[in-house]
């Protein structure tokens, strides 16, 4: 997987989640993030510009039942491109594929989507399916 420069999700693959992913099933999305030296504005870090996001998208999430199941730091990639690994990893539950789709389509949200873009150098967005491990 190659996520360089892919911060927003493009019209075709937002679409072909829309049309694809289950509707009555919870999504949990998988967050892979690089941050950004200093963020698009220069005034911070990528980090910084990326927790402020975080703490402007949270009650957008709450709104739409969604919540933050775990956040970690990436301190070392043992398998895989370790040249260019991700700062964090964030997961994030949402009720259903209609939950996310209603927050992330809000006038709230595009006014402090510009955030996401300002921090990351990437962010991939990976939509799973919760299952058991057999």
């Amino acid at each position: 997987m190659n996520l360089t420069d892919q911060v927003m999700a493009t019209k075709e693959g937002f679409v072909d989640f829309i049309k694809n992913y289950p509707a009555d099933t919870p999504v949990v999305m998988l967050n892979i993030l690089k941050f950004k030296a200093k963020s698009g504005n220069g005034d911070e870090t990528g980090k910084q510009s990326y927790n402020a996001y975080g703490a402007a998208v949270d009650p957008l999430l709450k709104k739409v039942g969604g919540r933050v199941i775990w956040a970690g730091k990436v301190n070392k990639t043992v398998i895989g491109d370790y040249t260019d690994e991700p700062h964090r990893i964030l997961v994030v539950e949402y009720p259903s594929k209609q939950a996310f789709i209603d927050m992330s389509t809000s006038e709230e949200y595009a006014k402090i989507s510009h955030l996401r873009e300002l921090a990351l150098e990437y962010g991939g967005l990976i939509a799973t399916e919760t299952i058991g491990f057999g």
